[in-house]
Formats: structure tokens, sequence, C-alpha cells
């Protein structure tokens, strides 16, 4: 299984001490540091998905951007969603589940917002607005329709720190991977209400998997028919006169008028 880049720096804090008790004779106290060290190598495995290897996945469809347990699934609630209009999806993740975090609709990324904060527990209604967390504005058009959203990634009580790994400008696909939450954190997602949830408080879902929502099918726009061809005007010629035949006897040529003209006789004088 495939196991973050972020595991090795965590794993190591805790190796560390393991080895200095192995080394002066505390061997239970070092295979238990040991122990936690592999646990925590074990919250960043990162399991391959069905949105994983260039697999083709609906334009309308919406997937489930953590593994955990929906917390809210309906409007947005009053002063934790982004002003307007907008469906919630909240997702907590307990420190048992896989933290890699996915997108759950492919798009242009048009913006990603760090906002420093608290780290109350993730499962709290003020976590959303008051803890650590990461905004990232998105934004897709699909046969000419453009479809908004947002996504947050929240940490918690023991998640101290997001790691997202896309930036505003990128193209990313549904079910990428984009950043993970360390040790239990929180996802919400906001969508137009025009959106069609498929899940409710209470369900577990699965990162890259779990259809959670479903777009309207947008109308496609009916290909333009391209204007026939405009046919160049005929420009009508003028008929030339035909020559007219010469008549009999007609106007002679110059050269031989010239020939034909005879030299008047010289006048002789008489003897």
């Amino acid at each position: 299984m495939r196991i973050d880049r972020e595991a090795w720096p965590a794993a190591a804090v805790v190796a560390a001490p393991a080895v200095l008790l192995g080394l002066t004779g505390r061997r239970r106290s070092a295979a238990a540091l040991l122990g936690l060290s592999a646990g925590v190598v074990a919250f960043f495995r990162d399991p391959e998905r069905t949105s994983d290897g260039g697999a083709l996945i609906d334009d309308d469809v919406v997937l489930s951007p953590a593994d955990g347990k929906v917390m809210h699934a309906g409007p947005a609630q009053d002063g934790v969603g982004p002003e307007g209009d907008w469906l919630q999806i909240s997702i907590f993740l307990s420190v048992f589940d896989v933290h890699i975090n996915r997108a759950p609709y492919g798009g242009t990324v048009q913006s990603v917002t760090h906002r420093p904060g608290k780290w109350l527990a993730a499962y709290k209604f003020e976590s959303a607005f008051e803890n650590e967390r990461s905004d990232i504005v998105m934004s897709r058009t699909v046969n000419g329709e453009k479809r908004d959203y947002i996504f947050r990634q929240i940490v918690g009580l023991v998640a101290r720190r997001v790691v997202t790994r896309i930036k505003a400008g990128d193209e990313i696909r549904t079910g990428e991977r984009i950043g993970l939450m360390k040790f239990g954190s929180r996802m919400d997602i906001f969508l137009p209400p025009t959106v069609a949830l498929h899940i409710q408080a209470g369900d577990r879902v699965v990162a890259g998997e779990t259809e959670i929502a479903r777009w309207p099918a947008a109308k496609k726009t009916p290909a333009k028919k391209a204007a026939p061809a405009k046919k160049a005007p005929v420009k009508k010629t003028a008929a030339k006169n035909p020559p007219r035949p010469k008549a009999a006897g007609g106007t002679p040529n110059p050269a031989k008028k010239a020939a034909a003209k005879k030299t008047p006789a010289k006048k002789t004088s008489s003897a």
C-alpha cells in the first residue's frame, strides 16, 4: 500500500526515543514506541480508489473528498457557509480514517486561502469557522454551463496541520488527490441548491468512491448550422459588336490607293 511522504518525519519523531530506550535495555518501552511509530505510518496510508487510474467519471457526479462520517447534509448552516444560497455537506474524519483528501468535483482552482485559527474538536459546530482551515474555490464549465463550488479542509483537536497541494490555476480531476489533514479533522463541501444530495447525516463515505451528490444534467447547446456560402454575382459582359462586313469595293488599302494614282503625263511641246 502507498504511504504518503508526510508519514516519515512524524514516524521518526516517535521512533527516535524507541531506539534510545532499546539501547538502554528498556525493551518493552522501546517496543511500545515502535508500535506507536508503525501506527503513525499507517495513519498516512494512501490506498488506490475507483477515481484513480484514469477512470472516466460522469461530468455530473460529485464524489466524497474524504473518508469518514457525514455530520450534516442539507442547507448551509448559519455562520458556516459562504455568502449566498448553498447546500452543505460536512464529513468528520476520526484518527482511524484515511486522511488523504481528494477533489469532490473536477475543474479549475480559482483560489486557495489558508486561514489560521483554533484547534477545537472537528465534530463541534464552532470548528467550521473558528479552526484553522484552507478554503478552496473551484469552477468548471460543462456544455456551456458554469458550475462553481467550494470545499474546505478543517483541522481538529488532534490534527494541527492542513496540507494543500494545489494552487490557483491548477486543473484537477474529480477524485484527484489534493492534500491531507493530520490526525483527525473535518471537510465541508458547499454546492449550489440545484444539486441533488445523495447522502444524509450518519452515512459513512469513502473518498474518491462514494457519490455524494449530482449536478442536474447540463443542456447541450445545439450546434449552429453553417450559413450557406454566398454565390458571387455573375458579371454580365456586354456582347461585342460583330465586325461589319466590308462592302464590295470598300475602302482600299492606302498603299494600294497610292499605287493606283497615275502619274500625270508630261505635255510635250509641238515642233
